[in-house]
């Protein structure tokens, strides 16, 4: 089976030397189906894809090991993977849902929050969440969902 980590560092090589693309995430299947995915601030192109997806294959050996490879964008809609993906998301609108609470041994409904993110980083994000009476700053942990996603609209 093809290593994940030799990948993810073939992936990384060619995203240095690109404008803005970041990695978000490669997984290798048992059947050497290789899939990487990347994001940018501004979207990511097939050109772009086809680029890196050459850059991986001249550094993989089809006669040591057959592979098939995939790479493409983060999905609109899934769910952030990466610190990054919430980076160039502040100020957009977000939705997070929360890890079910406990209560009496029980685990309550999770609760979904959604609103702008206001910020970022290695700790945790804000969220600020718009109620007709008011506005609430959210700060959760990473530990603390089970998901956060864009919020596309279509005002």
């Amino acid at each position: 089976m093809i290593d994940k980590k030799i990948v993810a560092q073939f992936a990384q090589e060619w995203l240095e030397k690109s404008d803005g693309y970041f990695l978000v995430d490669v997984n290798v299947s048992k059947e050497n189906l290789i899939v990487v995915e990347i994001d940018h601030a501004d979207g990511v192109w097939v050109e772009d894809c086809a680029e890196l997806s050459r850059y991986i294959e001249s550094k993989l050996d089809r006669e040591q090991e057959d592979f098939e490879l995939e790479v493409g964008s983060a999905g609109l809609g899934q769910p952030f993977k990466v610190l990054q993906q919430y980076l160039i998301h502040i100020g957009h609108d977000v939705e997070v849902m929360a890890n079910p609470i406990q209560e009496n041994g029980k685990d309550k409904q999770s609760k979904i929050y959604r609103g702008v993110l206001t910020h970022a980083d290695n700790d945790g994000f804000d969220v600020m969440v718009s109620t007709k009476k008011e506005q609430t700053s959210v700060h959760f942990t990473y530990s603390e969902i089970k998901y956060t996603k864009y919020l596309i609209s279509f005002k």
